[in-house]
């Protein structure tokens, strides 16, 4: 089956994606969204930098590409426009998504996502690389236990060469130690990571008492000038992070972010480079996975690569999407997601 794809916004994940629907012979191209008017009208190809045109020429006009009734939309929008979802949804557009979506419940927003989804007969699912994949992981690795303790996901990696400022600032960095605004608005900014607690525990068969939130931060020891942003000596310029999730008074998912910016630092903690997703149970299980480059990588950093893992989980869940039931769904209600299309 071929599956016609739109893409939505071709920002710095979605640049990738859009390169992807092209390259799959699985997938066709049928409409691009671009939200600033400049790319308007532009073909798809030059807006992934690619050589070929494709013929497909990027619009502001939501109403016509709802109307080329696509199978699904690739939506890699920075953050989430809920009426830009609801229109889609109920056109009958399948809706795969990385802003900042895992189910909407923590947005307030999951019952109209859902509602919209089963009016137009379309699913939506949100993922990315973490949260997203990680904790899809986490939880595939209970497979094999009779005894699930505790599962933790922990991402321990320096994102100093990760331009995504506008993204990561309200976690804390650059601030006072003591300023009473960090840990609100950590929590604020970091939210989406409650709803793939509450994902984890559906697929555990649990229902948990309450999700928490929780952060330590640590300074810098001189200044660090990141290029696109400044962090002074003394203030934030790592933090560690958890999302909590408890029944019966133990705290049994912890998904935690340990996120350096900047090479002066007190070294706090020890830098993992990774994901590692370990469950205390039976048997106990220790995995770590890392994203390395490819011996034909040409660009000038890595950022590119987690551009890419952030993208490829939610393109790639396409075909499951499609063939998932209306609303809401989460990696409990599609099948194991790979590289559809993409194996060479």
């Amino acid at each position: 089956m071929t599956y016609r794809v739109i893409q939505w916004t071709t920002g710095n994940v979605g640049v990738r994606t859009l390169r992807s629907i092209i390259a799959n012979p699985h997938y066709e191209l049928v409409g691009v969204y671009a939200w600033s008017p400049s790319k308007s009208g532009t073909d798809a190809a030059e807006l992934a930098g690619l050589d070929t045109p494709t013929g497909v020429k990027a619009t502001n006009d939501i109403d016509a590409l709802i109307a080329l009734k696509p199978d699904a939309c690739c939506y890699t929008s920075q953050w989430p426009d809920f009426d830009e979802l609801v229109r889609l949804l109920e056109g009958g557009v399948n809706v795969v998504t990385t802003a900042a979506i895992i189910t909407g419940m923590h947005y307030g927003q999951r019952e109209r996502l859902h509602a919209a989804g089963v009016k137009g007969g379309a699913s939506l699912y949100g993922s990315g690389v973490n949260p997203g994949f990680a904790d899809v992981m986490a939880l595939a690795i209970t497979q094999v236990c009779d005894r699930v303790d505790q599962v933790r996901m922990l991402e321990s990696v320096d994102c100093t060469d990760y331009d995504s400022w506008t993204t990561e600032v309200k976690v804390g960095y650059g601030k006072a130690l003591d300023d009473p605004t960090i840990t609100p608005e950590a929590r604020e900014a970091t939210a989406v990571f409650s709803d793939a607690v509450e994902v984890i525990a559906e697929g555990l068969g649990v229902k948990l008492d309450e999700i928490t939130f929780d952060i330590d931060v640590f300074p810098a020891t001189e200044d660090n000038d990141l290029g696109y942003a400044f962090i002074p000596k003394g203030t934030v310029t790592a933090i560690d992070a958890r999302w909590r999730g408890w029944k019966d008074g133990k705290d049994l998912i912890v998904l935690r972010t340990q996120w350096l910016k900047g090479k002066h630092w007190d070294e706090a903690f020890e830098l993992r480079h990774g994901y590692i997703m370990e469950v205390d149970g039976r048997p106990t299980i220790r995995n770590h996975f890392m994203l390395m480059p490819d011996p034909d990588w040409n660009e000038a950093d890595f950022m590119g690569l987690g551009m890419i893992a952030t993208g490829m989980p939610a393109l790639n869940a396409i075909p499951g999407v499609v063939a998932a039931r209306p609303g809401v769904v989460t990696a409990n209600d599609i099948p194991t997601v790979g590289a559809y299309g993409l194996a060479s």
